[in-house]
This record gives C-alpha cells, structure tokens and sequence, in this order.
C-alpha cells in the first residue's frame, strides 16, 4: 500500500479537507481513497471529516496499489528517463512513439514501455498515468504519474493551466513579429475524426510564442501552451499562414528534410505537490530538428536561448 505524508507546519488549525485540498486533493479525490480501500490518517488515527489538523499534526493518505491490468501489454522495448521519484516518472518520447495504446497500436506505445519498465524494477503499481500526452510524431518531455493519487493531485494544476509545456517548432515562412499571442478557438473539422481547426464553435484555445531565429524560408519559435487542445500548436501556426515544416497534414512543406512535424517538447514545469516544490524538467533537442538548423546554421542560437 502505498503511503504519503504532510506535516501542518503553519501557524493555522483547518479542517481536514481543507488541509488536503491545499494540497490538491480534491472533493473527489477524497471520495476516491475512502471507496477504493485506502484510509486518511490524523496522527496515526483514522481521520473524521470534521476533524480539524492542528500546527504541527501529521496527515497521511494510504492507497492500496493498482495491479496490473492484462489488457494493457507490456513492452520491453526501451524508454529514456529524463527524471523519476516515486510518484512520477519524466519520459523522452522519441517521435514515431504513441503515447497511449489505441486501434493502431496496442504493444509498442510509451505506456506498454512504461509498463514493462514498471514491471522490471519490481513496481507495485503497475498502471501508469499519462499526464502530459504528446502526439504521435511529437518528441520531447513527457509526464506521467506513477499511481492514481498523484495523478489526481495534479488535476487541478491540469485545468488551471498551470502545468508549464514548451516546445520549439519550425515553421514555415518567416514570421514577422519577435513575439505573439494566438487566441483563436479550435474544434474539430466536419466529418473529420483526426483534424482540427479554427472555428467559431471551438474551445477556447491560446499560445504563446516567440521568435528565436529567422532562415531563409523559416523561422524557429519557442512556444508556451495556455491551453491544451488536439493539435493547438500545429493548428494554430497554420491558422496564422505558418504551418510547422514537415506536417503534412496541415499543409506544411515536406521538403525540408524531415518527414514529421518540427515540434520538440523541450521543457515542463508542475508543482509537486508531495515535495511541495516546483520541479521542472528539460530535453535536448533530437537529431532530425538539429539537422535541419545544422543546415541554416542556427544549432548555435537554439543551445543558447
């Protein structure tokens, strides 16, 4: 069973869901560890919803382990750790990966090689969470929670937008402004199960970005996502008459050398609520994005912004 603990070290009594949700344990959540077997703990004692945490008591949470489900295959194949503790995992998804197993791939996906990871180390938890998810044939940082309880304290922060993603991409074009602000609602295209667009039916959908570089016939950005729709970055670049080089299915060129879209996640940043610390996480830029700067000698640039 797994165990976590926080000290009340402020000068405040709160009652005890208070004091949880501070730390990002939800109403639901809440209900959650009581249904599924696990207890809340004050001093050692099993805790009362009216109970209140004085300075100084200790709260824990106890969650019975999440067994293996056969449905999910494991895979052996390899997977590289930008960072682990015991509640979360940081993965470098390389691109041509699926994140999440589905009708194309039910084996080789980032979750079966988690899984199988999970599985060599001994793990008892053995179903991983995805918490930040990347397409296909995007590379870079990605997130996933080793249990159900973190990934239920990291809700919160998923729907505020707090979680901080960043990427670089490649664009065709040159884009004039040094910084920009794309607020421009997506949703999906008419009988269309794969693409989006904007559309005046969309979510509301914003990014962020700003122009690291100019090339003859592209431009390289650092983007920020302020919300996490299908496709945002890609959508919205082409939205704007720049879609990324090497996506085909928004129109971007496939000349460049790369036959993927030009779209690295390099950078996340959340707030761990179980070390109550910020902890952010970063990965080099891969190869085939290299190569292309390489060419338009801007690799420099890019390893110093």
């Amino acid at each position: 069973m797994a165990h976590f603990s926080w000290k009340n070290q402020s000068d405040s009594t709160l009652r005890i869901k208070t004091f949880l949700a501070q730390r990002g344990v939800s109403h639901r959540m809440f209900a959650i560890i009581k249904r599924g077997g696990g207890q809340v703990l004050l001093n050692h004692r099993p805790v009362r919803t009216l109970d209140d945490v004085a300075p100084g008591d200790l709260v824990e949470v106890k969650m019975p382990a999440e067994e293996s489900n056969a449905i999910v295959a494991a895979s052996d194949l390899p997977i590289k750790i930008l960072y682990e503790d015991e509640n979360w995992l940081v993965v470098d998804k390389v691109a041509g990966v699926t994140s999440v197993p589905g009708k194309a791939d039910r084996e080789t996906t980032m979750v079966n090689r988690v899984k199988g990871y999970l599985i060599s180390e001994g793990a008892e938890d053995l179903v991983p969470h995805v918490v930040t998810r990347l397409d296909r044939f995007t590379s870079g940082v990605a997130l996933l929670a080793k249990h159900r309880f973190a990934h239920g304290l990291l809700d919160k922060q998923l729907q505020t937008h707090t979680v901080d993603k960043r990427y670089y991409a490649i664009v065709d074009g040159i884009v004039p402004d040094d910084h920009g602000f794309i607020d421009a609602p997506i949703g999906r295209m008419d009988n269309d199960f794969i693409r989006r667009e904007v559309r005046a039916d969309g979510r509301p959908s914003q990014t962020e970005y700003w122009v690291v570089n100019r090339m003859p016939n592209q431009t390289l950005v650092k983007v920020q996502l302020h919300t996490g729709r299908t496709h945002q970055i890609r959508v919205h670049f082409k939205y704007i008459g720049h879609p990324l080089i090497g996506d085909e299915i928004y129109g971007g060129p496939m000349d460049r050398g790369i036959e993927r879209q030009a779209l690295h996640a390099y950078w996340l940043e959340f707030y761990d609520p179980f070390s109550e610390i910020k902890r952010h996480i970063q990965s080099p830029l891969p190869e085939d994005l290299k190569q292309i700067l390489t060419d338009n000698s801007t690799e420099d640039m890019v390893s110093k912004s």
